[in-house]
Formats: C-alpha cells, sequence, structure tokens
C-alpha cells in the first residue's frame, strides 16, 4: 500500500516519527508521499527522503496569509527546487475558500501549475470550498497530470478534473459511518486513477477518530476503498501516477 498524502515533517511527529515509520512498514505500506506546506519547512521534507519516504515541494493555499517575503517563488525557482531535492511532485497547493487573499492563492495556484510544467512533474491540489474556480484555472493553465488530494467535490465534478489530467485521492472521511458525499464520488472515480493517503496526522480513520493519523491507518482507508471499487489497485496508480 502507499500512503500518498501525509504530512510526517509536522511537530505531530516529533516525538516518535521513526516508530510511526516502523508502524506503517508493519503494517504493509511500501511508500509514503509527504508534501510540502510552505518554504521555510522545505529543508525540514527533504531531510525526511529515503527509499520509503518521497517528497513533494509548494505552498499549501491555507498557509498563504502567513507568508513571508523570504518565501516568495517564482515557477523556475519552484521547479529548480524541486528538481534538486528530487521531489516527485510540485505541491501542496491549490485553492482554499476558507482562507483569505484568494487572488494570492490564485497567482501562486498558477505558479505551481507552471512550475510543474517546466519540471515535468505532477501536481498535488488541495481544494475546499473551492471547485467552482479551480477548474477555470486548470482550463487556463493548461494540461497537467497530478492528484486532487483528500477530493472534497461531488460525484458529477469527477469527469470535469478527469478530463483535465486529474487522480483522485480519499482520506479518513470514507471510512466514517455518516459518509455520504466522499462515497459516492468514490464510485464515480475511474478504478485506475483512484488513490489512497492518509493526510496525517488529520483525517484518521473512524477506529482512531479524534485523534492523530498516520500512514498505518492507511489500510482502513485502502479497505473502504475496495469495498467501493474492488478493481482498482491504489499502490500501482500511485506509482504510476508519480512515477515513484
Amino acid at each position: 500500500m502507499i500512503d500518498s498524502h501525509c504530512h510526517l515533517d509536522l511537530a505531530a511527529f516529533d516525538a516518535d516519527r521513526e516508530a510511526v515509520l516502523a508502524r506503517a512498514t508493519t503494517a504493509g505500506v511500501t511508500g509514503i508521499l509527504v508534501p510540502a506546506v510552505r518554504p521555510s519547512t522545505w529543508d525540514a521534507v527533504i531531510a525526511l527522503r529515503s527509499p520509503l519516504v518521497r517528497i513533494a515541494l509548494g505552498i499549501h493555499p491555507q498557509i498563504v496569509p502567513e507568508l513571508t517575503s523570504a518565501e516568495q517563488l517564482t515557477a523556475e525557482s519552484l521547479a529548480e527546487a524541486a528538481r534538486a531535492a528530487g521531489a516527485i511532485a510540485i505541491g501542496e497547493t491549490g485553492l482554499d475558500g476558507g482562507t483569505d487573499d484568494h487572488a494570492t492563492q490564485e497567482r501562486l495556484f498558477r505558479l505551481h501549475l507552471r512550475a510543474a510544467r517546466l519540471a515535468d512533474l505532477p501536481v498535488v491540489i488541495h481544494v475546499l470550498r473551492a471547485h467552482d474556480r479551480a477548474p477555470q484555472l486548470l482550463r487556463e493553465e493548461g494540461p497537467v497530470t497530478g492528484v486532487m488530494h483528500s477530493y472534497s467535490g461531488g460525484a458529477e465534478l469527477v469527469p470535469i478534473y478527469r478530463d483535465l489530467g486529474l487522480a483522485f485521492s480519499f482520506a479518513g472521511p470514507v471510512t466514517y459511518a455518516n459518509a455520504r458525499r466522499p462515497l459516492e464520488a468514490v464510485r464515480a472515480v475511474p478504478p485506475e486513477l483512484l488513490l489512497a493517503e492518509t493526510d496525517a496526522p488529520d483525517q484518521a480513520p473512524a477506529r482512531h477518530r479524534g485523534g492523530r493519523s498516520e500512514p498505518a491507518f492507511v489500510t482502513e482507508v485502502v479497505a473502504a476503498l475496495a469495498a467501493l471499487q474492488p478493481t482498482a489497485n491504489t499502490a500501482a496508480n500511485a506509482r504510476r501516477i508519480f512515477r515513484w
């Protein structure tokens, strides 16, 4: 199994990061993708890179209001940093309707999409409460490949993002007893475009809800997805899309 999205660099794992990785390996996890959330954390993310852990570099839209002048990027500098770090993707990037400064979010999202083309890498995309705007920006910026991380759109938007070259990853909420919208979306995703993630330390599966999530818990996400899409191989999909 592959955890296609996990923030293992965060302080939530400082006390037991090695033990977390050991539990993941024991659970059958063979790969973990850690996307950065801002340039000031890139060094910590890069330090995690290993045969088990792969990385992505970018700026999370929720970080936009906190960015410092030292964290400014160009598409060229981001592409070069990703290549130099051995990143397998650009991101996490995207749009967040609940975060201020939508204009800067859009500018940075476009910058990341251009960097992805320059570096010939897929994009890890966060879109929350902004599905009215994200497809338009993706069309305007031209073709990319990548993943809609922790997909929050409805089933009706799946064909739109699919046709824009994107796959779909789901986290712990697909295991919740009251889940409806994410399960409908899972059913609409072509099996070859379905991925699993934990988004750890957030979005823990039902059995751990309210606590810290970790990569080993991706087994529960995979089981929930398999019940809906029994022919999907989420690990093989992740390896193909990220050229792992």
